[in-house]
């Protein structure tokens, strides 16, 4: 496996296990992997998130509010650029019988070799019921 391929992997890994956390109401799995200078979009929030003091009391708030019984992360893609790697994915959540649908975009920057979230933007694609 090639240097790029095992970023990607590392990556696709640290999100998967940040989300699974997730759907259990735990926020904590993405707070452990953003860098302090994180910057976070979100489609329910008016205005951009600017670091990770701000991302904590957000994401606290949400804490054991959000259950997600099932979910797909769809065609991840990873793209490393030295320090930097930008992974792109769809995803679909299941709640029920709701189902959600989302595009995501992290940037992660690798600090001291080790791989941190520096940007994330999220946004709703489709919301069937």
């Amino acid at each position: 496996m090639s240097n790029e391929q095992d970023v990607a992997v590392t990556i696709i890994a640290m999100e998967r296990a940040a989300l699974d956390r997730w759907g259990k109401g735990d926020p904590s799995g993405y707070l452990e992997i953003s860098a302090p200078e994180v910057v976070y979009f979100d489609p329910l929030l008016e205005r951009r998130l600017d670091g990770l003091e701000a991302l904590t009391r957000y994401y606290e708030a949400l804490r054991g509010q959000v259950r997600i019984d099932r979910d797909e992360l769809i065609n991840p893609n990873v793209q490393v650029c030295g320090e930097v790697a930008v992974l792109t994915f769809n995803y679909v959540s299941y709640t029920g019988e709701t189902e959600m649908r989302w595009n995501c975009t992290e940037v992660y920057r690798r600090y001291d070799g080790r791989w941190r979230i520096i940007q994330t933007h999220w946004s709703i694609t489709q919301h069937l019921k």
